[in-house]
C-alpha cells in the first residue's frame, strides 16, 4: 500500500493532530511513514498543512504536484490551494466552512464557502463535503473538526485505514479525559 495524503487548514483545526493519527494508525500497521509539516503562521490564523506518505518507495515526505490520492481540507479555500497536488483519480474531503486566513482578510477579497465548494465540486470526481456546522452541533463540540474529517475519510475508503485502526491510534495518542468525544466525533454519521 503506499498513500500520499495532504491535510490542510488554518491554525487551531487540529490539522496537525489528525496527521499524527494517520501516521500512528500506520505505524501499528508498521508501514513506514513520512511526515512534513508546515505550521509558522498556525497561531495566527495561518495556514497550515501536512504531507503524509504511508508505505511503499519514498524517499522524500514532500509530495509533488498532481501526486496525492486524498486531499483532507479542514478549510475550503485551502483544499483549493492544494488542489495542483491531487491525482486525476484522487479523492478530496472538505469542510462546509469557511475560515478566512489572515492573508485573506488583509486582502479585504471575498471569501465565501458557496464559492470555493462550487469550484471544488466542478474540478474534483472524487468529493466529500462534510456538513461541519451540523456534524460540530450533533457531536457536541467545535473543537473536533480534525476527527469528524478523518472519520469521513475513512467512512470514503480513500484514506486506507478502517474505523477500528483510527479508534486505537485515538485511545493511545490522545489523553483518556477527551477518549469519548474524540471517539464521538470520529464515528458521526456512520
Amino acid at each position: 500500500m503506499r498513500k500520499d495524503i495532504i491535510l490542510c487548514g488554518v491554525g487551531g483545526q487540529g490539522t496537525v493532530l489528525a496527521s499524527r493519527l494517520i501516521s500512528a494508525a500506520a505505524m501499528a500497521r508498521e508501514l513506514p511513514v513520512m511526515s512534513a509539516e508546515t505550521i509558522g503562521m498556525a497561531q495566527r490564523g495561518g495556514s497550515v498543512f501536512s504531507h503524509l506518505r504511508i508505505g511503499g518507495d519514498a524517499d522524500c515526505p514532500m509530495i509533488a504536484k498532481g501526486e496525492a490520492d486524498l486531499i483532507l481540507g479542514f478549510e475550503p479555500g485551502e483544499a483549493v490551494r492544494m488542489l495542483p497536488y491531487l491525482k486525476p483519480e484522487g479523492q478530496v474531503v472538505v469542510s462546509s466552512r469557511a475560515v478566512m486566513p489572515v492573508t485573506a482578510a488583509l486582502s479585504g477579497a471575498d471569501y465565501r464557502a458557496e464559492t470555493m465548494l462550487d469550484y471544488l465540486k466542478a474540478q474534483v470526481r472524487n468529493l466529500v463535503i462534510v456538513p461541519t456546522e451540523k456534524a460540530l452541533a450533533e457531536v457536541g463540540s467545535a473543537k473536533v473538526l480534525n476527527l469528524i474529517l478523518l472519520g469521513a475519510a475513512v467512512r470514503s475508503g480513500a484514506l486506507g485505514f478502517s474505523e477500528e485502526e483510527m479508534r486505537q491510534a485515538v485511545l493511545t495518542r490522545i489523553p483518556a479525559k477527551f477518549h469519548e468525544l474524540n471517539l464521538r466525533a470520529l464515528e458521526w454519521a456512520k
